[in-house]
């Protein structure tokens, strides 16, 4: 296909720009206006192009276990945690970047990297703690599922639980990548429920103000221990796992593309692919996790109801306080973002001990080609399941794994940090200035985080 003149210069002046760091915001807005301008394919396939990795990891960021997380916040707090939403933003999009970076421009994943660059056992104590903290998420995110479904149809709810599991699992191993990554991008569409709860509940706006852009802090040990939450919730080590992944899925899947490292050519393109679609995918995912927020602090807090302790537990407590349609709107962003998750959380656990291990990876291949990388995949995911029918408290186990994934978190990041720094990781495309900054400045807030947590789990 002949391109016009202009974008063939448009081209060739991308191509022969120098790689290096540039202003985000003005060039994420010429980028987004130049990739979903009308064109031989259509507005829509270009757009849904541009998001991918970012967009779906950002959605999973707000699964069952972070909604309940964000419902307890809002129920105890009320409005005066809002402001920790835009306030983390900026922190989650870079170290999120750096991790997609790492995947595009290496051909590997963090474990990839990790196993290639640190002592084998390194490696093997991080995937170990992200195993025990994916699963028991996974666990959750089943039961949460399948209590939203009792709490629309009725009907027993292990039931669910195990339809949920074992569709989730059966469509990763059967159905193609580039298939599935589609139905995930659609799936977060269901995130637009927390949107829509907002407008059948009342809203103190002016508080709400206050919330959002005065940060009230308290050194009382339950708000210290809901603002660890909200952190540890926000920054996960399998998100980080993840879209590095699928950075790495998503190059293999197209021909013509190949690692940055040996293609810089393709860096400007792919670099300003992957800003867009990480910033515009974090941002979706704190907006949701604000709404939900919002959506407790304005029934459940105003109502006096400020105990929850799950995500359905957040739903039903919200049809009597806003009506039987705000409870149906969050049941089913329940399921649609636990649909969204399983795979997210199974994947990352299956990519990290593919990649420590030197196994064949990657959703795009076939069972019979990654029979290891599906098999731990679906073991995480049957454990997890599992879990739901011991005697285990639900909600003392996502403490655990809060903890897990609080302690987890700062190494994965300073990992990432130093060897998206070096240029024997990365040749030329070592992290711009800006990134250097804020992912460092995340991963000391991580640890800041970890250490919170644990100095105040005991208590």
């Amino acid at each position: 296909m002949n391109l016009p003149p202009e974008e063939s210069k448009h081209s060739d002046s991308v191509a022969s720009r120098p790689i290096g760091p540039e202003p985000v915001v003005p060039e994420l807005m010429k980028a987004a206006v130049r990739a979903t301008s009308p064109g031989p394919v259509g507005w829509l396939r270009k757009t849904l192009k541009i998001f991918g990795p970012g967009l779906v990891t950002g959605a999973a960021d707000d699964d069952p276990s972070g909604i309940a997380t964000y419902s307890s916040v809002g129920a105890q707090f009320g409005p005066s945690m809002l402001w920790t939403m835009p306030l983390i933003y900026p922190f989650m999009a870079a170290i999120q970047e750096i991790s997609a970076r790492m995947g595009r421009v290496t051909g590997r994943g963090i474990a990839g990297n990790m196993r290639r660059f640190y002592p084998a056992w390194m490696s093997f104590v991080i995937i170990a703690f992200l195993l025990i903290a994916n699963i028991i998420n996974i666990g959750a995110d089943v039961g949460a599922m399948g209590a939203a479904v009792n709490l629309l149809l009725g009907g027993p709810a292990l039931l669910y639980c195990v339809l949920f599991a074992l569709v989730s699992v059966v469509l990763q191993v059967r159905i193609p990548y580039k298939t599935y990554s589609g139905i995930l991008k659609w799936l977060t569409l269901s995130l637009f429920s927390y949107v829509g709860t907002i407008f059948v509940v009342q809203i103190n706006w002016p508080e709400v103000m206050r919330g959002t852009f005065i940060p009230t802090i308290s050194f009382k040990g339950e708000y210290l221990a809901a603002l660890i939450a909200v952190l540890g919730t926000t920054i996960s080590p399998y998100l980080l796992f993840w879209q590095s992944g699928e950075e790495v899925e998503q190059m293999e899947s197209e021909p013509k593309e190949k690692p940055l490292k040996k293609e810089p050519q393709q860096a400007p393109e792919q670099l300003k692919r992957i800003k867009i679609d990480t910033y515009v995918g974090m941002a979706f995912s704190n907006l949701i996790a604000y709404f939900i927020i919002l959506t407790a602090a304005a029934t459940l807090h105003t109502h006096g109801k400020t105990e929850i302790n799950s995500a359905a537990e957040a739903a039903e407590a919200l049809r009597p306080i806003a009506g039987p349609f705000a409870a149906l709107l969050f049941s089913l962003g329940v399921i649609g973002t636990g649909l969204l998750a399983l795979p997210v959380l199974g994947g990352s656990a299956a990519y990290a001990v593919g990649e420590a291990l030197k196994w064949p990876v990657g959703l795009e291949r076939k069972a019979k080609e990654a029979k290891a990388f599906y098999s731990v995949l679906a073991v995480a995911t049957l454990i997890g399941l599992t879990l739901n029918f011991t005697k285990i408290d639900p909600i003392k186990a996502l403490v655990w794994a809060a903890i897990i994934n609080g302690i987890t978190a700062a190494p994965v990041m300073c990992f990432a940090m130093i060897l998206a720094s070096r240029r024997k990781v990365m040749g030329k495309l070592t992290l711009p200035l800006y990134l250097k900054i804020l992912g460092w400045l995340a991963t000391a807030i991580m640890a800041l985080a970890a250490v919170g947590m644990l100095l105040t789990s005991g208590k």
